[in-house]
C-alpha cells in the first residue's frame, strides 16, 4: 500500500479558499498552502496586532479579503470571485473565556457563520472539497479519563464549547441535506489544543507565558492541574491537508468527523507545560492568580485511532519538540528576526518529519 502523503503536485495551482486566514492557525495554513504553490484566497476579519499574519507578511502571499462570516452576502461574493476547488473553514471566535463575555457574538460567528460559509459553498460549480474546522471542545465533556471518539455526543458547558458542538450539528445537517449525493464532499475536523510560534491570543497558556517572559515578568497560570491534548499547530494542519486530498478524490468515507490529537504521553497538565516553557526560556517559575475563575474543562483527551487507521496520519513531533520550536520562534522574532523566514524554516523541518512519520508509521 502506498503511504499517505501531502501531494505537492496536487496543491500546485489549486484554487483554495480559507476563512480565518488572519488568525493563528489560518496564517500557518496559508503559509503552508503558499509554499505548496496553491492559489490561496483568504476571507477574514482584519488581523489583530501583534499577529503571525502581520509578522510573517502573509497578505503578500495570498489574495487577502477582509470580511465577516456573519455577512452572508460578503461571504458569497468573495467565494464567487475566488471560484475555489477546496475550502478550509477556520474563521471563528476561538476563545473559551471570551465566550463568557460575548456569548451572542460567539454563537453568531461560530454557528451562523458556518451556515453562511457552507451555504455559499453550495453554489460554487467547481468546488469538490470542504473541510470545516471545529474543536476538541465540541464533545459533551464528562471529565472522564476516556478519550473522546468521533461518535461521542456533542455538547459544551461554556458558550464557546456549546457553539462548537452546535457547529458540528450544522456540518452534519449540510452534509446529509445538500452534499451527500453531489460533487462536493464535506468533512469536519476536531483538533486538540494547538500551539506554535506566532500565537498571540489573549487568555491562552502559551501566548500568556511568552508575553510574560518577554516582559521579564512571572507568568500567571490559571488552572495548573487541567489536562489537555497539546500538539503543534502543523500536526493538525497536516491532517487537514490529507483530508482535503481524500475529499477531492471523491472518497465518501472521508466525508465525516475526524479527531487529530497528540500521542497519549503528550496529553499533559498545564503545570508541565508551564515548567517546561519557563525553564527553556531561562526564567523558571510561575504563579497562580487569586480569585474564582470561569469554568473550563479540567480533563480532555482525544481518541485518534480513526485518523491513524484510515488516513495513516500520526504525530511527527513529540511535545518536547513542539515546545522547543515555539521557544526558538519567539526568541528569533523577539530580537528582530524575520518571522516569515523562521516560519518557513520550521515548516520545512516539520514537512520532512511528517513525511517520514507517515511512511514509517512512527513519531519523530
Amino acid at each position: 500500500m502506498t503511504p499517505p502523503s501531502i501531494d505537492d503536485d496536487f496543491w500546485r495551482g489549486r484554487r483554495v479558499f480559507v476563512t480565518g486566514h488572519t488568525g493563528f492557525k489560518g496564517s500557518w495554513l496559508a503559509l503552508w498552502l503558499s509554499q505548496l504553490g496553491a492559489e490561496v484566497t483568504g476571507f477574514a476579519l482584519p488581523a489583530e496586532s501583534p499577529s503571525l499574519f502581520e509578522q510573517a507578511r502573509v497578505a503578500e502571499l495570498v489574495t487577502h479579503i477582509e470580511g465577516d462570516i456573519r455577512d452572508l452576502a460578503a461571504v458569497e461574493a468573495a467565494m464567487q470571485a475566488a471560484q475555489p476547488e477546496v475550502v478550509f473553514h477556520l474563521a471563528a471566535q476561538p476563545l473559551v473565556r471570551l465566550s463568557y463575555s460575548t456569548p451572542v457574538e460567539t454563537f453568531a460567528t461560530n454557528v451562523q457563520g458556518t451556515v453562511h460559509v457552507l451555504d455559499a459553498c453550495r453554489r460554487i460549480a467547481g468546488l469538490k472539497a470542504v473541510v470545516a474546522i471545529t474543536s476538541d471542545k465540541c464533545y459533551e465533556n464528562r471529565e472522564t479519563d476516556r478519550p473522546y471518539r468521533e461518535d461521542d455526543a456533542m455538547g459544551g458547558h461554556d458558550p464557546y464549547s456549546a457553539s462548537k458542538g452546535a457547529t458540528e450539528l450544522v456540518v452534519s445537517a449540510y452534509r446529509r441535506s445538500f452534499f451527500s449525493d453531489g460533487a462536493i464532499k464535506l468533512a469536519s475536523v476536531r483538533a486538540g489544543n494547538v500551539i506554535g510560534g506566532g500565537d498571540w491570543a489573549a487568555d491562552r497558556l502559551i501566548p500568556d507565558l511568552i508575553r510574560a517572559m518577554i516582559a521579564g515578568e512571572t507568568p500567571l497560570i490559571r488552572s495548573p492541574d487541567s489536562i489537555r491534548p497539546w500538539q503543534h499547530v502543523l500536526e493538525a494542519l497536516g491532517g487537514y491537508l490529507l483530508i482535503a486530498q481524500r475529499l477531492f478524490a471523491g472518497d465518501d468515507a472521508t466525508a465525516t468527523g475526524w479527531n487529530f490529537g497528540p500521542a497519549e504521553a503528550d496529553t499533559r497538565p498545564v503545570r508541565w507545560i508551564a515548567q517546561h516553557m519557563t525553564t527553556a526560556w531561562g526564567r523558571p517559575g510561575w504563579d497562580q492568580p487569586e480569585g474564582v475563575q470561569p469554568h473550563e474543562a479540567k480533563l480532555l483527551k482525544l481518541d485518534c485511532t480513526k485518523a491513524h487507521a484510515e488516513l495513516g496520519w500520526r504525530p511527527a513531533y513529540t511535545l518536547d519538540t513542539a515546545l522547543t520550536r515555539i521557544v526558538e520562534w519567539h526568541r528569533h522574532v523577539a530580537v528582530g528576526g524575520d518571522a516569515r523566514a523562521i516560519s518557513l524554516a520550521q515548516l520545512d523541518d516539520y514537512r520532512d518529519r511528517f513525511r517520514r512519520a507517515l511512511s514509517q508509521k512512527g513519531a519523530a
